[in-house]
């Protein structure tokens, strides 16, 4: 599974908080998913992540 972040990510840092081990703020203020293929243990929180980013700006494959 791989998670990415596009351009609609508005800086509202609700990935982040829901899973930092994948998701984290970059120096411009928008999130980015730095961990990919994204480890097992991990794919509920990364889906809960995409599933709660309030523009949808979250895809995972």
């Amino acid at each position: 599974m791989y998670a990415s972040v596009s351009s609609d990510c508005i800086g509202c840092a609700a990935c982040e908080s829901i899973c930092p081990q994948v998701f984290r703020m970059n120096g411009f203020g928008i999130a980015e998913a730095y961990i990919n293929p994204i480890p097992q243990e991990l794919e509920k929180l990364t889906k809960d992540a995409a599933n709660n980013c309030p523009v949808e700006a979250i895809t995972i494959e």
